[in-house]
């Protein structure tokens, strides 16, 4: 039979300012991420979900708010589902203008493959399996649905998929409010992974 873990990543966050946020606390949607969230809720009421599990920071919680109405399901806070850490939270990372123009910065880019600016990848992985293994055990059967951020969502995948975790993010395939969903055997076990983006109209323009 089989299970599947879809794993969101959260709406657009009110950040004109462009900071770098992190796992900062106080960071919320902005209208258009509140948008996205509902949209994602829409397209989850086809779904079987028995948890729903999310990272702390408000920005998922808010994501995941309208998907928990839509399934009369709890969310359940899983820190290991929080974004990955990093040198440069807090500060603007604007090209040009941001904090890498800055040459005391650049002793935190030496490994661009651990990567020495922030949280081990292999952390990372370690960690997003623990939850959506956390998130399979608690949906009995059913399918999960998790909320979490880019990096550590990507960061995963790669590594189900077999890529090389060292890469350009502007070619993640991981927008804002889409999901990577990883499929399970009857086993438990990850043997696939698919992509879908339910917020798509409305990912504001490039």
């Amino acid at each position: 039979m089989g299970q599947t873990i879809h794993v969101l990543r959260h709406g657009e966050v009110e950040n004109p300012e462009k900071i770098l946020y992190g796992r900062q606390a106080g960071w919320r949607l902005s209208d258009r991420g509140q948008e996205m969230a509902k949209a994602v809720a829409d397209w989850s009421r086809t779904l079987d979900l028995g948890a729903i599990h999310v990272s702390p920071l408000q920005r998922a919680q808010e994501t995941a708010a309208p998907i928990s109405a839509a399934h009369s399901l709890a969310i359940t806070t899983d820190p290991n589902l929080i974004e990955a850490a990093n040198i440069f939270e807090g500060k603007k990372f604007e090209l040009g203008n941001g904090v890498l123009r800055h040459p005391k910065s650049w002793r935190y880019l030496y490994n661009p493959a651990k990567p020495s600016w922030g949280e081990p990848y292999d952390q990372q992985i370690n960690r997003m399996l623990k939850a959506i293994f956390a998130a399979r055990d608690a949906a009995n059967g059913k399918d999960a649905l998790c909320v979490s951020h880019q990096l550590p969502i990507w960061i995963l995948r790669s590594a189900v998929e077999g890529r090389r975790l060292m890469h350009d993010p502007r070619k993640r395939e991981c927008t804002l409010a889409s999901v990577t969903s990883f499929h399970l055997d009857d086993e438990g076990q990850i043997i696939g992974t698919s992509y879908t983006e339910p917020a798509k109209h409305l990912l504001p323009p490039k």
